[in-house]
């Protein structure tokens, strides 16, 4: 018996490192982790079947019907309220929040009974840690990236031209999700002794449903978020960030062999220096660098269409036509429209709660301000770079040299960098340095969201702060040097499991965030 049992150990010991030797130790690792959170994946991902060859993954039926009642319950505050977003960013109502005309704060605001600090409105000109503008470009750092380069290629791909549509539609109704989120975290936001800020989802699922007498469920959403945004901070949020930026860098350099460790390791350097300052030093970085690698891929962008323009009328004919009757496409138009509200739905995070933590942190105090800038966060990422994306692809693909529709394209950045390159053969070279930018953009604001987990948990103590930016700046690392699929895959996963709290939250609060946003319009209407 000892002998059977002692064959059995050396037999699970020995095995995976006679196939680490066979197939790297990297691929083992990630076969092994793939078979325990197998399950976990496909239980976020699970998908209801429309019919037998296509199914609807039910985190992106929660994620529009979400998107679809706030746009009804507030009026269609994303069409309405559109110019009131952008002259908020624009400064035009800053002497409502320096006490100008209108002093005083929301009568709506969250105050504890043990005497806390009130965490948001009440006079609170000088709280908050970075501008409208600062805590706009902190959140659509952690938003438009990869999704819009590959993403968007792989989406026409499948649903054809016509899936732009849908994506284009799904983005005007996830800005109504951001803007209930976004105001909020700013609501229910905590301030620090030292001015720091924390908020999200966290606070407004733990605080939100105790004023509602649901304190225990609360808790647990909270809790549940908390851990999920962690682990999706080091998978999607940096491993998988700087694993594509090293490899689109070594394509382009021509580099043979293995040198993601070095590139990882500069990588982390550069993350480390800008995080350790913390929300503020995160935004000074992501307000340059945000408006510039949007400004030059959608300057790309126009080239090619410019290049192009007499062809820009049969794009969008195709597009039109496509998004109804979806010939060729598997699954028909319900192909076309899944496809282009998946791409939507997946790009700019609308209802997963994360953005909430970067915009919690603005100078402010009404929180519908902050909402009202949020929901330009969508329609930037996915109306206008999405788009842009898919016309460009579009037009290129007129004679089916880019992709097949219909078909998956292997690699996205490849279809879409095919796609530029048919007007601007440099165009390769721009795409690396976006991506390497998309990818620390990315990277950045997720140690944010991160760390406001983290610290949500553990507290908000120097040895626990240092603790977690240590471990992710060790993940970078890890990223570019390493293949772990099923890593990402999970880490993926834990971020859209973020849907499930942060929603429920959402829906029972959606009465308080109307308050808020009846309140800051009178105060706008007394100007």
């Amino acid at each position: 018996m000892k002998k059977w049992l002692f064959s059995l150990l050396c037999l699970l010991v020995c095995s995976p490192l006679l196939q680490a030797q066979e197939k790297g130790i990297d691929q083992v690792i990630d076969e092994i982790f793939g078979k325990v959170t197998g399950p976990i994946v496909n239980a976020v991902f699970f998908s209801i079947p429309v019919n037998s060859e296509i199914s609807i993954p039910i985190v992106l039926i929660i994620l529009l019907l979400g998107a679809l009642y706030f746009t009804l319950y507030f009026g269609f505050v994303n069409i309405r309220h559109f110019p009131t977003a952008i002259n908020v960013v624009r400064g035009k109502y800053d002497e409502l929040e320096k006490g100008g005309k209108t002093p005083g704060s929301s009568d709506t605001v969250y105050t504890t009974s043990d005497g806390d600090n009130p965490d948001t409105i009440r006079d609170e000109s000088e709280e908050g840690e970075v501008s409208h503008f600062q805590a706009l470009t902190a959140a659509l750092s952690g938003t438009v990236g990869l999704g819009n380069i590959a993403g968007v290629a792989v989406a026409l791909s499948l649903g054809g031209p016509g899936a732009t549509f849908w994506m284009i539609i799904a983005g005007l109704l996830g800005m109504s999700s951001k803007f209930v989120e976004c105001t909020l975290g700013v609501k229910y936001r905590e301030i620090g002794p030292d001015g720091t800020v924390y908020g999200g989802p966290m606070y407004y699922l733990s605080k939100g449903l105790k004023e509602k007498g649901m304190g225990g469920l609360g808790k647990v959403c909270a809790v549940f978020f908390a851990i999920m945004c962690i682990g999706g901070s080091f998978g999607g949020g940096n491993m998988f960030q700087s694993n594509q930026a090293y490899t689109m860098f070594a394509k382009v350099a021509g580099i043979e062999g293995s040198y993601g460790a070095l590139f990882g390791l500069v990588m982390a350097v550069l993350v480390g220096i800008v995080i350790i300052g913390g929300i503020k030093s995160i935004a000074r970085v992501t307000d340059k660098i945000v408006p510039l690698m949007v400004g030059v891929y959608v300057a790309a962008a126009i080239i090619v269409l410019a290049v192009n323009a007499s062809a820009i009328p049969w794009a969008f004919g195709q597009i039109f036509s496509g998004a109804f009757s979806g010939t060729a496409i598997t699954g028909g138009i319900i192909g076309v429209l899944i496809q282009g509200f998946k791409r939507a739905a997946f790009s700019n995070e609308a209802g997963i709660g994360s953005a909430s933590i970067a915009h919690s942190a603005v100078k402010t105090k009404y929180a519908a301000s902050e909402g009202l800038v949020a929901l330009l966060e969508p329609f930037i990422d996915t109306v206008v770079v999405c788009t842009m994306t898919a016309l460009v692809i579009v037009i290129t693909n007129g004679d089916g040299s880019i992709m097949t529709y219909g078909s998956a394209v292997p690699d996205g950045v490849a279809a879409t960098s095919a796609a530029f390159s048919s007007a601007m053969s440099w165009f390769p070279y721009v795409l690396a340095v976006a991506v390497i930018l998309f990818a620390f953009s990315t990277m950045i604001s997720w140690s944010y969201y991160g760390y406001q987990a983290w610290s949500y948990l553990f507290g908000r103590s120097k040895a626990a702060e240092y603790t977690y930016k240590f471990i992710f700046c060790l993940f970078v690392v890890i990223g570019a040097a390493s293949s772990l699929g099923s890593v990402i895959n999970f880490s993926d996963a834990m971020i859209f499991a973020m849907l499930f709290p942060n929603m429920i939250g959402l829906v029972i609060l959606a009465p308080k965030v109307k308050e808020e946003f009846s309140d800051y319009l009178s105060k706008i209407r007394d100007l």
